[in-house]
């Protein structure tokens, strides 16, 4: 089924709209279709544990949350849940056969006006980050939470995260990610747990946990008639619920990972003015350690689908290292600044000695 998914579809004569052409983008969860017009978008039928759509109801009911979720930022964009259905010698979309899958539909995006894609170019200004600033401040200032959403902030349920991240990274070990990286990063992450109760509590009772979108990076905004925000996690609310510190370090990863270190700078001064959060400050190293590393894990999947082209496969590898690379310079930048403030304390104190015998 998954190779007569990518070879029929692939021709313009499944869709029920006219198409010229159709373009296929594969993520290691995805195959998203692109025809003149619409996107067309399938689960693939695997289970991560952390994700699972292994079965028919499941890719149903997670393709009709992807909708519901993303018609808050993108309200616009997502149209409705489509059939792939089985004419007998090819699979359709929208046809009277039988209902094999099913696809999230879309409106096709401006491509050139992706986030990512205007700072390549060098057309991604200041004044247009200060914007996607103020929509994410007011996206988390209107965002759901209760006591229940709030327990996904706790250290318990952190730790779940970041703990499963290190246990699916060990079989990439040597493969996009060092052993260093691996234990250094390891060792930050359930540090801080340690050191940051306290704070990690204050985000808790200042209400900061909300339902946020999830994977906020740059391929997932779009400067077209309006911002458009899209694609937030849908298939497991413990990646979705989250410190609101969680969600913007992601974006602010993304820029540092593009170079644009001034930008992330803006974004998070903005984020500030609009949130009125400046807590998220002391959260937003470990986040951006965590986002990093989340992106090398998942970009590192690619090495293990066999549906990925070889070259694919190379370029991903590339990519995951670069990602896990950052985490670790956030770490080292962490403990150089740590060294740096406690040098201060020092040089302080014996000030304040000197100056008593004198």
């Amino acid at each position: 089924m998954t190779k007569g998914i990518i070879s029929d579809l692939n021709l313009p004569k499944a869709y029920p709209e006219p198409t010229k052409q159709v373009e296929l983008v594969q993520t290691h969860i995805s195959y998203i279709f692109i025809t003149d017009d619409f996107v067309y978008k399938i689960k693939k039928p695997v289970n991560f544990g952390f994700l699972d759509f292994s079965t028919l109801d499941k890719r149903l009911y997670y393709c009709q949350k992807e909708i519901e979720l993303n018609k808050r930022l993108s309200p616009d964009i997502y149209l409705d849940v489509v059939p792939i259905t089985d004419e007998g010698e090819k699979l359709k979309v929208s046809g009277e056969g039988e209902v094999v899958d099913y696809a999230v539909r879309m409106k096709k995006i401006p491509m050139d006006r992706i986030m990512v894609t205007l700072l390549e170019q060098g057309k991604l200004t200041p004044e247009m980050v200060k914007k996607v600033s103020k929509k994410i401040a007011d996206f988390h200032s209107e965002a759901v939470t209760s006591s229940a959403i709030e327990q996904f902030g706790t250290i318990n349920v952190i730790k779940t995260n970041t703990d499963e991240n290190f246990e699916q990274t060990k079989e990439y070990i040597g493969k996009s990610i060092t052993q260093n990286q691996f234990d250094t990063i390891k060792n930050y992450t359930n540090t801080f747990y340690k050191s940051k109760k306290e704070l990690i509590k204050k985000r808790i009772s200042d209400h900061r946990i909300k339902d946020c979108h999830g994977d906020l990076h740059m391929q997932h905004v779009c400067f077209a008639d309006d911002i458009i925000i899209f694609d937030c996690i849908e298939f497991n609310e413990r990646f979705r619920y989250s410190d609101t510190a969680a969600d913007i370090a992601f974006l602010a990863m993304d820029l540092d990972y593009n170079g644009a270190f001034d930008l992330s700078k803006v974004l998070m001064d903005a984020y500030i003015q609009h949130s009125d959060d400046p807590g998220v400050l002391d959260m937003l190293n470990f986040y951006k350690v965590y986002r990093a590393y989340v992106r090398g894990k998942v970009i590192g999947f690619k090495l293990n689908d066999p549906q990925i082209p070889a070259d694919e496969k190379k370029a991903a590898q590339q990519t995951a290292k670069r990602y896990f690379s950052l985490a670790l310079d956030y770490v080292k930048e962490e403990k150089r600044e740590e060294k740096k403030e406690k040098k201060q304390e020092e040089n302080k104190e014996e000030n304040v000695h000197g100056e008593g015998t004198s």
